[in-house]
């Protein structure tokens, strides 16, 4: 990836700044002078609102959107704690650089959202069209964290600031909002030992099925994620660690996506629970980056609701959504757009007449 700037995680951080205050007081002025009952369009407004804290700008649009898709294989799918086979993984990438249907292609194809992949240690996954190889940082996925870390604290820095790097070029080559997905079979492994580490927490009932899990797989599952955080003993607040020990490469780098779309200020999109794990491991780098993050839809991992809470992001939509790729972000942003369409076209009580009285009925 020809990058004209490459920012390292403290430079990125220094670079977050607050909501703009100024912007988001004229945002929620014009809303209250829109034709319509104050608070009556409910997250609508409140997206339209923060999007102007991210941009400075009252009005807003969001016509080129792109989705960023990380692939890796993971390790500790050696324990038995994924009812898929790892090839899938492979597959799935291949299939997404084909175009030839699957639902992150179809979702972004109709919402217009351009789809960008990238390997970063898919097993087996030669030169593919389409597929950014360029930061193939462990060829065949992530160390088994049963055995031992996940990856060097190197490596996941590497990640990380490759996922910067990729919401920097986003920002660069015009888009206005950015996704992050992700596919690696087993994923929701590291995922839920990423989350009780930022939280230390060791309750079990954090741990989700994920796909095709039998109930003897389900506590195997349950037990490998609790022995390596009792192994390993990550510092909670220290993401580079906790993705060292139990995470993944995708973690990482979406965790890099949401820590640049914070520095270079463009809005981006929370999947399920993979991403929300990344955004909560961005938090710990940089307590602003959650400003900058819509939750698309409510995962029904149980870890999702958790980590959703903690942050104080209020998910879009409950759709009972498992797929993962990041299919929910196309689709919330389609929402975003709306929510901008009030904010940009809706006409004011000012601008239809000058009386008043009908305003003051409508008051909440």
């Amino acid at each position: 990836m020809n990058m004209r700037e490459q920012l390292t995680i403290e430079q990125a951080v220094a670079r977050i700044a607050p909501l703009d205050a100024a912007a988001v007081r004229a945002a929620e002025e014009r809303q209250k002078g829109l034709l319509k009952p104050v608070g009556s369009l409910g997250e609508l407004e409140a997206l339209s609102i923060r999007l102007a804290g991210i941009t400075g700008k009252v009005k807003n649009s969001i016509d080129r959107r792109v989705h960023l898709l990380f692939g890796s294989d993971h390790g500790v799918y050696d324990e038995g704690v994924s009812g898929s086979p790892q090839y899938f993984t492979r597959v799935l990438m291949e299939f997404y650089a084909a175009d030839v249907g699957c639902g992150i292609n179809v979702l972004c194809r109709r919402a217009g959202v351009d789809l960008r992949l990238f390997d970063l240690g898919v097993r087996d996954l030669g030169p593919t069209p389409r597929v950014d190889a360029s930061c193939k940082l462990m060829p065949r996925g992530t160390e088994n964290f049963a055995r031992g870390r996940a990856m060097t604290p190197e490596t996941a820095r590497r990640a990380v600031e490759f996922g910067i790097e990729c919401a920097g070029r986003a920002r660069e080559d015009g888009y206005q909002i950015l996704g992050a997905g992700e596919v690696g079979m087993g994923n929701t492994t590291p995922a839920a030992a990423c989350i009780m580490a930022a939280l230390d927490s060791r309750d079990s009932d954090l741990v989700g099925r994920g796909g095709g899990l039998t109930d003897a797989a389900f506590e195997t599952k349950k037990r490998v994620i609790l022995e390596a955080l009792d192994r390993h003993r990550p510092d909670p607040q220290d993401a580079l660690d906790i993705l060292s020990c139990v995470g993944g490469l995708d973690l990482a780098a979406m965790t890099g996506v949401f820590l640049g779309s914070a520095a270079y200020r463009v809005p981006a999109v929370v999947d399920g629970v993979i991403a929300i794990a990344a955004a909560l491991l961005a938090s710990r780098i940089a307590p602003l980056s959650r400003e900058f993050l819509i939750a698309s839809h409510r995962s029904v991992e149980p870890a999702y609701a958790a980590v959703a809470e903690a942050m104080g992001l209020h998910p879009l939509l409950t759709l009972d959504m498992r797929l993962g790729e990041g299919t929910g972000c196309p689709i919330a942003m389609q929402i975003v757009d709306d929510a901008l369409t009030v904010m940009n076209e809706m006409g004011t009580f000012a601008e239809v007449s000058p009386e008043s009285e009908y305003r003051e009925v409508l008051k909440p």
